[in-house]
């Protein structure tokens, strides 16, 4: 029997015959998480398992839109480069200060899910949806999503909030600092950033205000690059 580390995704080989007959728990050699499995495997072969593990995959409502704004941003910036260039004798910049890159979100939610997914897709964000931390894990691998959002009832029965938060605590400030974490709460207060930073995220949001939510990311994420302004400058880092 094959389980995938919800935080690291490494595989683990279980002996199926040492197996006990209820729940279990498998510490990862890799990453020390524990890793909570169903004896029955949920009847599910490995390449189901392996399978389920994958990345999470991308909402194909908008995508194509999204894919054009993509399109038309990169051709905006290396115009304005290209201007830039003439205008000043200069080399050409690799990216407009101040430009707004078309977003990436990774969503990591219970049953808000579908109504979070469908405002940001109409609002123009490539959204992409986890069922469970593995799935979430994999997506992240690839950087290129820098937001992600969760919710205390996100896969439960793994226990994937705390996975979610345990993963953030544990990475190094040049990544904290390159993933933009959103709680979804249904008694949050949004935006109290007192509250998000004793938690060591980046933004609470209400889930009364999933309807303002397009809004409410584009003003903090706009606070957020404004902060990091001279450090992402100094590093070359693009703004999230």
């Amino acid at each position: 029997m094959i389980i995938r580390c919800d935080n690291c995704s490494v595989s683990l080989q279980v002996d199926e015959s040492k197996i006990p007959s209820s729940t279990f728990t498998v510490r990862c050699p890799r990453c020390q998480n524990l890793v909570r499995a169903d004896a029955s495997g949920n009847g599910s072969s490995t390449v189901e398992q392996l399978k389920s593990t994958s990345a999470a995959p991308a909402v194909q409502e908008g995508s194509r839109e999204f894919a054009e704004k993509q399109s038309e941003n990169q051709i905006n910036n290396a115009l304005r480069s290209l201007l830039s260039a003439l205008q000043s004798g200069g080399p050409a910049l690799d990216e407009p200060e101040g430009e707004i890159q078309p977003r990436r979100i990774l969503l990591c939610l219970g049953k808000n899910k579908d109504a979070v997914s469908k405002v940001l897709v109409s609002a123009g964000f490539k959204v992409y949806v986890a069922s469970t931390p593995a799935q979430a894990n994999e997506r992240l691998r690839d950087g290129k999503t820098e937001v992600l959002l969760f919710s205390p009832d996100f896969a439960e029965e793994y226990g994937g909030a705390a996975i979610i938060q345990q993963k953030v605590n544990a990475m190094f400030s040049s990544e904290r600092r390159r993933l933009y974490l959103v709680s979804i709460e249904d008694g949050g207060q949004t935006l109290n950033a007192h509250e998000a930073f004793l938690r060591n995220i980046n933004l609470i949001v209400s889930s009364g205000d999933i309807d303002q939510l397009p809004m409410i990311l584009d003003k903090a994420l706009s606070d957020f690059n404004d902060l990091y302004r001279y450090y992402n400058r100094a590093t070359g880092a693009a703004a999230i």
